[in-house]
């Protein structure tokens, strides 16, 4: 059963956790897609804050032209945006120097995956935010499912959308408290009729493209999935000081991994559903000499390796006379216990001729899954 709005933890839990702790804590208002009502419900915790006789500003908040949301900011304090001019055009940012030295109690930051304008200390929203959790700041913020890093390649092979603006997924975990904002796919196409999420000119096209029942249908299942698994883990954690690994996990890149991106993101949702660490590693046989790899293939295993670290795994290199013995032998040496791989295409004329790379891995390893990821989504 998907979570009800009687089931979230009240406003007195929050209130709790900011009179009893020292370091900043962090809530988060997740939704499925814009409209849902995420800004507002953050901006009604704000109101009821203020009454408490909590310090509560704005540190930066988007309306998007909606005056149910607008007009609830009035009675709280604003911290002024910072105004930076790009290429001719006057951008507004929060203010982060002036959010740390006004030091509130509670800043209500909205839309944690927004990209900074160029210029700014941080190049995104999030880094922001751990500022101020750093400084003993508390934050409320929003943010909608389809921004999570490892669920780019889901998002889009269901929507047809490449979502931008994007956060790791371990900002989500910093969360001491995760709100889930929903609402059923047909009641938000109601609103969006209805002028409440875009302007009017923008509403056939939102409804013909992103807004499609199909499509929020399934936003709104992956919010509920990931809602349910950040539920079921804190319970755990309850339970238990922390929860047992269940194994290790080793993604195996080459020079000629097609799309690596996608097999990480799959990687890293495996090995967060086993609460396993994992590794990114970069298996370098004679072949992958960088004498014999050219610079933009490097490059791409660099910015592979630098997805992987945002991700939360352990880049690594491991070499070895060929693929199956580097990877037997990685294997070995860190207790690994499940393999993801890329499907590749051999020609059909080598595997007339002997094992394959994968065949000689099974033969050599035992006690260890394989799974072959397709990653020609």
């Amino acid at each position: 059963m998907p979570p009800h709005a009687n089931d979230r933890p009240p406003p007195e839990r929050f209130l709790a956790l900011i009179r009893e702790q020292q370091r900043g804590r962090l809530k988060i208002y997740l939704g499925f897609a814009a409209g849902v009502g995420k800004t507002y419900e953050m901006l009604q915790e704000g109101q009821r804050l203020k009454k408490q006789g909590v310090d509560v500003v704005i540190g930066v908040i988007e309306t998007h032209g909606r005056a149910e949301t607008a007009a609830l900011i009035d009675d709280l304090d604003r911290i002024p945006r910072r105004r930076i001019e790009y290429r001719g055009v006057v951008l507004e940012e929060m203010d982060l120097d002036a959010v740390l030295k006004r030091r509130p109690q509670v800043a209500l930051v909205d839309e944690l995956a927004h990209t900074n304008a160029p210029d700014s200390r941080n190049t995104k929203r999030y880094q922001d935010v751990q500022e101020l959790l750093q400084a003993g700041i508390h934050v409320i913020s929003t943010l909608n499912i389809q921004h999570l890093e490892s669920l780019y390649d889901l998002v889009e092979s269901c929507t047809g959308v490449k979502v931008k603006e994007r956060v790791p997924d371990y900002v989500l975990s910093l969360a001491d408290q995760i709100v889930n904002v929903d609402l059923p796919a047909e009641d938000l196409q109601e609103r969006l009729r209805s002028g409440k999420i875009y302007p009017r000119e923008r509403i056939d096209s939102a409804l013909n493209n992103f807004f499609t029942e199909a499509n929020l249908t399934r936003l709104r299942e992956m919010a509920l999935e990931e809602i349910r698994f950040i539920l079921d883990r804190k319970r755990q954690a309850r339970d238990a000081e922390s929860p047992t690994p269940s194994g290790r996990v080793m993604v195996c890149l080459s020079s000629r991994s097609p799309k690596p991106q996608i097999l990480l993101r799959k990687g890293a949702r495996l090995a967060d559903r086993l609460h396993a660490p994992w590794y990114a590693v970069y298996i370098k046989t004679p072949r992958e000499d960088l004498l014999r790899v050219e610079a933009a293939t490097q490059r791409r295993i660099a910015d592979a390796l630098a997805l992987a670290h945002q991700l939360g795994a352990v880049p690594m290199s491991y070499a070895g006379a060929n693929f199956a013995d580097a990877v037997a032998g990685f294997v070995r040496e860190y207790g690994i216990t499940q393999i993801l791989m890329g499907r590749t295409q051999r020609p059909w004329y080598r595997r007339w001729f002997g094992q394959s790379p994968l065949d000689r891995l099974l033969r050599i390893v035992s006690g260890v899954d394989v799974l072959i990821v397709d990653t020609t989504m």
